[in-house]
């Protein structure tokens, strides 16, 4: 029977950087189920004592310790935190220092710097990435597919959507999508409308029962989800990406940042993240 543990997120700010950290380490750790509490803001002594009020109380009605994974930038409030009657994993304060000492200069301490709007330029490039995903969704335009930085190309369902969004949200990329039609797999090449652009297309394949088992829930019991036209898609849809000699990655047991991070290396785009 796997292992129950409670684990604080605790941060000045929305606690992304935090939970981002503390999910790969948990992830180590197969047989343990982490019940996580997120506490978010904690940029005052007032809401770290309650924060350590609320993780001791974990220890007193259980006898357990809870497990307080936290990116606090501030000294006093990281302080108040260390006191609390559990594990306590400093994510911040234990690179700070060496870091200090490498480069002969204190840190500012300053608290919503890792989320904070550093660039006004590079903001708005993610925020117009994201209207450009949006409106280059599924081959909806090709008109502006020449600001495009990347073009994912695959059949239905193979992830093509979420990993555009996700490019332009975290990086600021401009991506589009382009579904292979039955028509395009059944001439064997890429389409000639997306000619042009070869130079920034990547495909992107998935395994046939995985679509399969994608589609059901969209489309139950219909020819489109059907066993036979998936096996027939994935098929075909990678000779073409093999005749063409187009970069292509299989999705089927990958997260959407692992895609997104193979994707950009392959095709060295620019990540705009300040």
């Amino acid at each position: 029977m796997p292992t129950r543990r409670t684990a604080f997120i605790v941060s000045d700010q929305t606690g992304i950087t935090a939970d981002t950290l503390a999910h790969s380490l948990m992830t180590q750790f197969e047989n343990v189920h982490f019940d996580l509490v997120t506490l978010p803001f904690i940029n005052s002594i007032d809401k770290a004592q309650r924060a350590r009020q609320q993780i001791d109380e974990l220890w007193q009605t259980t006898g357990q310790k809870g497990i307080v994974f936290s990116t606090l930038v501030d000294d006093k409030l990281r302080g108040e935190i260390a006191q609390c009657n559990a594990l306590h994993i400093d994510l911040i304060g234990q690179f700070i220092d060496p870091l200090q000492r490498e480069l002969g200069v204190s840190a500012s301490h300053t608290m919503g710097k890792a989320h904070s709007v550093t660039s006004t330029a590079a903001y708005k490039a993610r925020i117009d990435a994201m209207h450009f995903a949006l409106d280059n969704d599924d081959g909806a335009t090709l008109k502006d597919y020449d600001r495009a930085d990347v073009i994912l190309i695959g059949v239905s369902r193979s992830g093509k959507t979420p990993t555009c969004l996700y490019l332009a949200q975290q990086y600021g990329i401009f991506a589009a999508n382009y579904p292979i039609t039955d028509a395009d797999l059944d001439a064997m090449g890429l389409p000639k409308a997306l000619e042009p652009w070869r130079r920034k297309i990547h495909g992107l394949t998935i395994d046939a029962q995985q679509l399969h088992n994608i589609r059901q829930e969209r489309r139950p019991d219909s020819s489109y989800s059907s066993m036979k036209q998936c096996q027939y898609e994935v098929r075909q849809v990678e000779r073409v990406f093999r005749g063409e000699m187009l970069p292509y990655i299989n999705t089927t047991a990958m997260s959407i940042e692992e895609i997104s991070t193979r994707i950009i290396q392959a095709l060295n785009l620019p990540r705009r993240f300040f």
